[in-house]
């Protein structure tokens, strides 16, 4: 209790700032799906920036170990909470930025080289703890709708490209490649591009949201209508078996998710 009071007020802190439009928590704690090693993931949306001094003068209040003004995901700070021996992760979100993303994929329908709808899925399942104007509970309306068919072929058309159907340099002729230089690294760095794509065809044929980066297999299982044969074991199998037999693997992975479609 006393930790839910002291996060309360670090938010209605944050609530002061002129720039901050709303306030979000995000992640396993929204999810529910938090453990002990959970952060609390904070959204900040602003219309323009709040200066990293300030931001370094709010934290220090709260922390004897932080590191603010941090670019490496985007604007955000990150901060261990001294009295509830927690951790903050909070990222701050342009408005206009944030507005266009759920444009461009929801209504244009853009698909990406995996993730399409992670950002969605996160604005889905926000609990939203400051919102002035309802701005932020409006864009939570506006994607209250069906699956549009457009973004769901669009995703599945590019990722199924990128896996192994481009003429040139998908995910599959790069694994091919490197498996011949017995280049260990680059055949690691690709097959994850290779399942990120997988994934994102697996839910997009479900017509989910993507969850994001963690516990994809379960959440497939327990989410997921349909589902490729072999499912979890070609997985492992993948991520476990010696080189020389990945690209049966590959090949059986990729066939089996076709027939899904």
């Amino acid at each position: 209790m006393e930790n839910k009071k002291i996060v309360n007020c670090i938010l209605q802190e944050f609530q002061s700032y002129q720039q901050v439009k709303a306030i979000a928590i995000g992640g396993s704690i929204s999810a529910k799906t938090n453990d002990s090693k959970s952060d609390i993931d904070v959204y900040i949306f602003v219309d323009k920036d709040i200066p990293v001094i300030e931001r370094e003068s709010f934290v220090k209040k709260y922390s004897s170990k932080y590191e603010v003004g941090g670019e490496y995901f985007g604007s955000g700070d990150e901060f261990f909470v001294d009295k509830i021996n927690q951790q903050l992760d909070v990222m701050y979100w342009n408005t206009i930025w944030f507005e266009g993303i759920i444009d461009n994929i929801w209504c244009k329908h853009y698909p990406s080289n995996a993730y399409t709808t992670a950002f969605l899925y996160t604005l889905k399942n926000f609990e939203i703890i400051f919102d002035t104007d309802n701005w932020l509970r409006n864009l939570q309306r506006s994607i209250n709708t069906n699956y549009p068919l457009e973004l769901k072929q669009n995703i599945i058309k590019r990722n199924l490209m990128l896996m192994k159907e481009k003429p040139f340099a998908s995910y599959y002729e790069q694994i091919e490649k490197a498996i011949k230089r017995n280049d260990i690294v680059s055949i690691n760095h690709r097959i994850t591009a290779f399942l990120a794509s997988y994934y994102d065809v697996i839910f997009a044929t479900n017509e989910l949201l993507h969850p994001g980066e963690k516990r994809l297999i379960q959440y497939a299982k327990d989410n997921c209508k349909v589902l490729p044969k072999d499912f979890e074991e070609n997985i492992i199998k993948l991520l476990t078996l010696p080189t020389n037999k990945i690209l049966t693997i590959l090949n059986e992975i990729y066939a089996n998710l076709k027939i899904i479609l």
